[in-house]
This record gives structure tokens, C-alpha cells and sequence, in this order.
């Protein structure tokens, strides 16, 4: 029995160790790293309770006594009076369970993979009553050093905790505070298997564990309720090295669990829709009634805005003040007063034109996490191949199908280049993340992007490692966006040497089949030489995982105080998995 799947799926039990670190989750001193004693002394303690309310092992652990009664029979353990755990099953009254995945906050580094948690859903008709399971680092990154906050998840700095919350406050948090559109995949599981996970989610309640963002996260901790509710699943098995919030939403697809999908859009993206509806010379106004420069009598008494626009202003003023609440940027109390106008004042108007927001590609229809390249092509003449892997994510020259628009994350990403008979570095980089923030009407983002690593762009044709930290400005619309950046950097070639770059890009991406990236960059650095790169990229996509590029590079050279330019045209196959 202690070599049971089940049995290991409640300890959490990987390679015959736990990895739940508190204590009190184990019963057997050794109980972490020995399944067996842990099950004697589990049996040992529900025959023979000390106690008999909250804290009897009956209480504390009501999933391994389920199965334990199942599995050897047991018509009765001693009586028990389980008062908390009683009272959150009665609360939680679970039926079904959905997995939930806000997907990536434009601005924000330690969110721009996404994150899952799962929704116990009970008999009521509106999901907003029913409750979120949530495990996250015991942290803020909003009131830490954002570097020492990412290197301590990196290295299991941080302790994870779980938490039970009301599911509407989960949307606030998510798609209202933090502009991050849901989407919500019910799970085919029955009351029974439910009511299973359950069990074992009040089993942790109250512990903790160390939390790595890239292995043991939000998304990791999920897979065990799931397999803990149906133990024929095996989702671990799809993860080696790292657990990727949009990769467990593929794994839940191909077990073949997922009956619904359900989209609710951010804040962000329906103040967006609202920006289309309202007519270019009315679409201050809604900042102006936040700011309180002006008032709904102003609007009402408008007579060259027709009544539809009277609507659609009210509306987008509404959403706009709950979003500068949510941020902190209204006092309670003057947001209540406006609110209560608006709101009355748009209601006195009858019903309008539904706003209707078009449900974008689903996350979990794109592009997998693990790329792996092969290419061939010229530079200068000379025939070149290409080789390359990357274990995460995605860059801008990735079909950006399911992802949010103007986002990169690449990590470890390695490219090798072969060319008359010389392997040699192409790319190495080991971080690079991009926020390409189209700026808008009510949203006045600022882009950056940030690199570490080495590649070939700098005078000499060598990799050379480089650091840049960047900042700008992005516009866009349905065919594309443009944006504008400026990155101060450094490298090292022997020496340390810096500069400042100045970039131009586009990216035109209104086909879901295929996108284009143009991008013209000059550089100043402090020899007082100058250089002019150009990229081009043409990308299709082939199918969910494959995707074909071309690609068009212009670099201009300095070595020996020889100044040259080098041309190079190559194509990809591309393969996610």
C-alpha cells in the first residue's frame, strides 16, 4: 500500500521524498522520506486519536482516512467532531472544479508567464460564489528589489502557501487590478473525484513548501489536486525541467479533460473595445468625469452627442474609475460619489447596443514552450546551417497566435551556427524579456525590454556577452504596432566597453497565419564608433507547433579599424513541443 500511486500523490512524494517541507504535514518522524512509516503511523494514529475535534488526525487528514477506509475496509475509526473541516465542505459544497489561467500582465516581469489556479465550483448558478484554490510565494514583488525577488524564486528562496478565496476576489486581483484577461477550462471531473481533491486540498492547509518559480509553482502544485482527484492521470509526466502556467493547460488538453472554455476579458481589454466605440472627439471624456473636471450634466446636456455615445461614455467611465480604484488612485470615498452618479445617471438612460468583445485565439491552441531550430542559409557568400534550442517561451518573432501581444520571454535560448567547417556561438542568451506596451487613450504604458547573454551583434563578428536594460514607446492597431526604444548597454570582448542603442521597429500581425518584424537599430559607443544593424523577419505558421522563417540580417563591422558590412538571408523550421 505504501508504494501505492495513491499513497505517494497525498505525501507528495517524487524520487521517494516529499516535497512538502513543513513538518507538520508528516506524522513519522522520517515520514518525508520513508511512505511506509508514514502509513504505519498514519494507521497507528486515526485507531488511537488523543483528540477528538479540529485537531484529530481524522480531521487534519480526512483524505487519507477516505482511502484507507476504502482500501482495507474499515467500517468505523473512532468519532470524531470535525467543526472547521464540516463547515468549509458545507461552504464549498463542490460539484466540479475548473482550471483558471489569467494570462500575462503586460508590464510586470514576475507575471508575464501567466499562472493557474483551480475553481471549486458549487450547486450555485453564478461561478462568482464558488471559491479559488490558489498556491503562491509567500512574497511581494511589488514591495521587494524586483532583482532579489527573482533571484530568490529562481533558487527557492520563498516559501509557498496555499489559499482559499472567494472566486470574485481572485477577478479582482487578476482581471480588474492587473489588466489580465481569464480564461477558465471546466475540467471533466465528477462530484466524487471532486469531492476527492477537496479532501486533500484542507490537507495542506496551512503548510507550506519551498516555491521555485520555473519547477515547483502554481501551475506544479495544481497537478497533484488534479491526479490527487483522478489518479489515472498522469500530467507530471509532461515536465522535465520546468512548469510553465500555459504548459499545464496543455497537458490538461492532451489527458483530455477539458469539456468548456470560457473567456472574461480584463479591464484593460474592454476599456480597449470602448476606445473603438467612442467617436474620436469624445474619447477624453470619460477621463475628464473621473478626474472630475467635468460632470454628468455636461455630458447629458451635450447635444452633439447622440444617445448611443452618451451610453458608451458613461459605460467607459465606469470602468475606468473601478480601474483607478483598484490601482489606488481614487480615494474610497470619492469613488463611491462618482460611482453612485454615473451609475444612476447611465441607467436613467434605458438600454443600449450590447458591447460586444471578440473572444481572442485561446492560449491553449498555441505554440508549445520548448523550441527546438534547424536552418540553413548565406552569410557573405558562404553556405551556413543552424541549430538551435531554447527551453522557454517566446519571442516576438514566434507566431504570437494565443499570446499576448507584444510580449517575449526567452530563457536559455542557444543557437549554433556551422559554416566552413567552424562550429561556432550564434546566440546565447540567458535571459531576455520584452514589454511592448501599445499605448493608448486610457493607458499611457511605457515599453522596456531587457537582455543578458551573448550574441553577435556588437563591432566584431565574435559572440560577446552582453547586458542592456531599454526603455520606449509602442503604438499600434489591428494591422500591427510600431515602437520606438532606447537601450544603454554593455559588453565584454576582452575589455568592457558600452553603449547606447536606438531602435525602430514593426510588427505587422494581423493574420494569425503569419506575422512580419522589421526592426532598424543605430548604435553609439563610448570608442566613438557607430553602427547600423537592420532585422527582417518573415514567419508563418504551419500549424500549432511548427513554424516556418525567414530571416534577413545587416550588420555593420568594425575590426582592426576595418569597417565592412555583412549580409546574411537564412530560413528556419521551427518545432514546439
Amino acid at each position: 500500500m505504501s508504494e501505492s500511486k495513491y499513497w505517494n500523490l497525498l505525501l507528495h512524494m517524487e524520487d521517494r521524498v516529499s516535497q512538502i517541507d513543513d513538518k507538520r504535514f508528516f506524522l513519522a518522524s522520517d515520514g518525508k522520506t520513508n511512505a511506509k512509516n508514514e502509513l504505519n503511523a498514519t494507521i497507528e494514529a486515526l485507531f488511537n486519536e488523543t483528540t477528538f475535534d479540529d485537531n484529530s488526525t481524522a480531521c487534519r487528514f480526512p483524505a487519507r482516512k477516505a482511502w484507507l477506509q476504502e482500501e482495507l475496509n474499515i467500517e468505523k475509526f473512532p468519532d470524531v467532531n470535525c467543526v472547521e473541516y464540516n463547515k468549509i465542505l458545507e461552504r464549498l459544497n463542490p460539484k466540479s472544479a475548473t482550471l483558471v489561467f489569467p494570462s500575462a500582465h503586460i508590464n510586470s516581469p514576475a507575471s508575464m508567464f501567466g499562472h493557474t489556479f483551480l475553481r471549486i465550483n458549487s450547486a450555485y448558478d453564478s461561478k462568482l460564489l464558488s471559491y479559488a484554490v490558489n498556491y503562491a510565494a509567500d512574497a511581494d514583488p511589488n514591495k521587494e528589489n524586483g532583482a532579489l525577488f527573482a533571484i530568490k524564486g529562481l533558487f527557492g528562496g520563498y516559501y509557498g502557501k496555499y489559499s482559499l478565496l472567494p472566486y470574485y476576489d481572485k477577478l479582482k486581483e487578476y482581471r480588474d487590478s492587473e489588466q489580465r484577461d481569464i480564461w477558465e477550462y471546466d475540467l471533466d471531473l465528477n462530484e466524487k473525484e471532486v469531492l476527492r481533491m477537496v479532501r486533500h486540498i484542507w490537507e495542506l492547509n496551512e503548510t507550506h513548501s519551498s516555491y521555485y518559480f520555473f519547477t515547483e509553482n502554481c501551475s506544479y502544485n495544481m497537478l497533484w489536486f488534479l491526479e490527487a482527484a483522478r489518479p489515472g492521470l498522469d500530467l507530471r509526466k509532461y515536465f522535465n525541467f520546468q512548469v510553465i502556467p500555459l504548459e499545464t493547460a496543455h497537458a490538461t488538453k492532451a489527458e483530455g479533460i477539458i469539456n468548456n472554455t470560457f473567456y472574461r476579458p480584463s479591464k484593460r481589454t474592454i476599456l480597449l473595445k470602448y476606445e473603438e466605440l467612442i467617436d474620436k472627439e469624445h474619447i477624453r471624456i470619460p477621463l475628464m468625469l473621473v478626474s472630475s473636471d467635468i460632470n454628468v450634466t455636461d455630458v447629458l446636456s451635450n447635444k452633439e452627442i447622440d444617445a448611443q455615445q452618451k451610453m458608451y461614455i458613461l459605460e467607459a467611465s465606469i470602468e475606468l474609475l473601478e480601474y483607478s480604484f483598484s490601482k489606488s488612485k481614487i480615494e474610497k470615498e470619492k469613488y463611491l460619489k462618482l460611482f453612485h452618479t454615473i451609475s444612476r445617471t447611465r441607467a436613467a438612460l434605458g438600454q443600449g447596443e450590447r458591447v460586444d468583445i471578440k473572444t481572442p485565439p485561446n492560449p491553449i491552441d498555441s505554440h508549445q514552450a520548448i523550441r527546438a531550430s534547424l536552418g540553413g542559409g548565406f552569410r557573405e557568400g558562404e553556405k551556413i546551417g543552424f541549430l538551435g534550442l531554447r527551453p522557454a517561451y517566446h519571442d516576438l518573432e514566434d507566431s504570437s497566435y494565443g499570446f499576448l501581444r507584444g510580449t517575449q520571454i526567452e530563457f536559455l535560448n542557444l543557437e549554433l551556427s556551422y559554416s566552413q567547417n567552424k562550429l561556432d556561438v550564434e546566440d546565447a542568451t540567458i535571459l531576455s524579456i520584452v514589454s511592448l506596451a501599445q499605448r493608448s487613450e486610457f493607458f499611457e504604458n511605457l515599453s522596456w525590454r531587457t537582455k543578458f547573454g551573448w550574441d553577435k551583434n556588437s563591432l566584431d563578428s565574435t559572440p560577446n556577452f552582453i547586458g542592456t536594460i531599454g526603455a520606449g514607446l509602442s503604438w499600434g492597431n489591428e494591422l500591427g504596432y510600431v515602437y520606438i526604444m532606447a537601450d544603454p548597454l554593455f559588453y565584454l570582448d576582452g575589455e568592457f566597453k558600452s553603449a547606447i542603442g536606438g531602435s525602430l521597429g514593426f510588427v505587422f500581425d494581423k493574420f494569425s497565419y503569419m506575422s512580419t518584424n522589421i526592426e532598424a537599430t543605430r548604435r553609439w559607443y563610448d570608442s566613438g564608433e557607430e553602427q547600423n544593424l537592420l532585422a527582417l523577419s518573415q514567419s508563418f505558421r504551419v500549424s500549432q507547433n511548427a513554424q516556418l522563417k525567414f530571416k534577413y540580417d545587416h550588420k555593420e563591422r568594425v575590426e582592426l579599424e576595418n569597417r565592412y558590412e555583412e549580409n546574411s538571408l537564412r530560413v528556419y523550421l521551427n518545432y514546439y513541443f
